[in-house]
């Protein structure tokens, strides 16, 4: 029987060392691997968030900023303000207006989203036939470019040669002004955002239902479940994890949904749809390029998502879910 005497050897302490070098050198091929990858990240994501971070805490605008017209080299002659782009920033009504409308976008796409989603993904696990033909059809609009989708529908909305004010006409009803009215052009928009966003949602969704047993859906049956039952008892328990990873994702993405807003209606009317970086787009490249303002705006989006999931994760983790 070995006696502990509370004593720690030389020995004892060397070995210790080495176990804590051991991932260091035992794992140096994983770290030189990824290196590459960490220094074009800090390249192209760390410093331009630096310096947009330090624009944001200055006066700098398209009049002030350092350039070069020919050889004549303009020296900067912008100034630390502090935290003053911020405060103005929170203290307008304009922030407030187009935080709310950038919320009720997200949440009503990202509802449609997993709600239809979910819909096709429960509908495409089932034995059909032609099955493959349709997963195929389904997923084409998630691998249309958001830009070439923009453009298709916004033609389709076109007031004058458009389709669907076509397919009224010919129906005996009057055109519609899809994009000339605030309440229309917002709802084209969150229907073009939809049409995209859902291929996603239904592939993540179908691939957590197949991951459910079969035997859980068999078991219930037998014991007389209705297929209700075994859709809130196996269904949604079982897809808990994906269903939580997916939102998360598309509510970032939403939130941050730029080219279906700028290419479908421009922000307009006037500025009815213009979402939060849409808006810190035109500060920084419309009119008198107002950059400060810009990063501010860019800043404070970045803050509201951060926080936004590492709330949505604590919630998560306080119901039992290990993500």
């Amino acid at each position: 029987m070995t006696v502990s005497t509370g004593r720690v050897t030389a020995a004892e302490r060397a070995a210790r060392g080495r176990r804590r070098e051991r991932p260091w050198s035992a794992h140096w091929y994983a770290w030189a691997m990824i290196a590459p990858v960490a220094v074009v990240m800090l390249v192209l994501i760390g410093w331009p968030l630096a310096r947009g971070v330090y624009l944001s805490l200055t006066d700098a605008t398209e009049a002030n900023i350092g350039r070069t017209i020919g050889v004549n080299v303009i020296p900067a002659t912008y100034e630390f303000v502090g935290l003053d782009n911020y405060v103005a920033i929170l203290t307008s009504g304009l922030f407030w207006e187009k935080l709310t409308w950038t919320v009720i976008w997200t949440v009503a796409c990202v509802a449609a989203h997993y709600g239809i989603g979910l819909g096709l993904a429960v509908m495409l696990n089932r034995r059909l036939r032609f099955r493959s033909v349709y997963r195929v059809l389904l997923i084409l609009p998630w691998a249309v470019p958001a830009f070439v989708a923009a453009f298709i529908w916004r033609y389709l909305y076109n007031s004058d040669y458009g389709v669907i004010n076509g397919l009224l006409r010919m129906a005996g009803l009057s055109g519609v002004g899809w994009l000339d009215d605030p309440t229309t052009a917002k709802i084209a928009v969150i229907t073009v955002n939809v049409w995209i966003g859902v291929p996603f949602m239904m592939v993540a969704l179908l691939g957590g239902l197949q991951s459910i047993p079969a035997e859980l859906y068999e078991a219930a049956e037998v014991d007389g479940a209705s297929p209700w039952q075994r859709f809130v008892a196996i269904t949604l328990p079982g897809l808990r994890q994906v269903s939580s990873t997916v939102i998360l994702l598309g509510t970032i993405w939403t939130f941050n949904m730029f080219p279906i807003i700028y290419l479908v209606t421009r922000g307009g009317p006037g500025s009815e749809t213009e979402i939060l970086v849409t808006y810190a787009f035109r500060e920084a490249f419309s009119g008198v390029r107002n950059y400060s303002g810009s990063a501010a705006w860019g800043v404070i989006i970045l803050a509201m998502l951060v926080v936004l999931a590492i709330g949505y994760r604590r919630t998560l983790r306080a119901q039992g879910d290990p993500w």
